[in-house]
């Protein structure tokens, strides 16, 4: 079983040492770059951990974007040593049912962005209810669903 626990000064070095797989950086930004930026919107955002068996195998970052209003999943990554075990499939669960509380405002929105190459986020991201929206940056593709 996956669960969510909120990045903190407990754990957050465990964070730092999560790696991609080779090839897998221009996918997703490391932790360390999104712990920053959590930092910076700290009034609207969570950063988790993913843990299965009690270790950190993931992070994930929720923010809710109060200009739209919706929330965003930002920076979703599963360790090189932990992938093709369904972490990424059962850590996407556990975040919309977390955004479902809507623990910053009101939104039944959510987005992604999803690198055009990273086929097998897009195809999970699929199955969990999102689809394109048609809005493209550089080489992101933005995903959303209502919940």
């Amino acid at each position: 079983m996956v669960e969510l626990k909120p990045v903190t000064e407990e754990n957050f070095i465990d964070a730092f040492n999560l790696r991609l797989a080779p090839g897998q950086e221009r996918f997703v930004s490391h932790p360390v770059r999104s712990l920053a930026q959590a930092y910076v919107y700290r009034d609207q955002c969570q950063p988790f951990g993913i843990y299965a068996e009690g270790k950190m195998v993931g992070y994930v970052m929720v923010i809710y974007d109060y200009d739209v209003p919706e929330y965003d999943i930002w920076h979703m990554m599963i360790d090189e040593s932990a992938q093709g075990r369904g972490y990424g499939s059962e850590a996407l669960d556990r975040i919309i049912e977390y955004i479902r509380t809507k623990p910053f405002g009101d939104s039944d929105r959510i987005a992604l962005t999803c690198h055009k190459d990273n086929s097998i986020a897009g195809k999970l991201y699929e199955r969990k209810g999102f689809s394109a929206t048609g809005t493209v940056d550089e080489d992101e593709i933005e995903m959303a669903m209502e919940t």
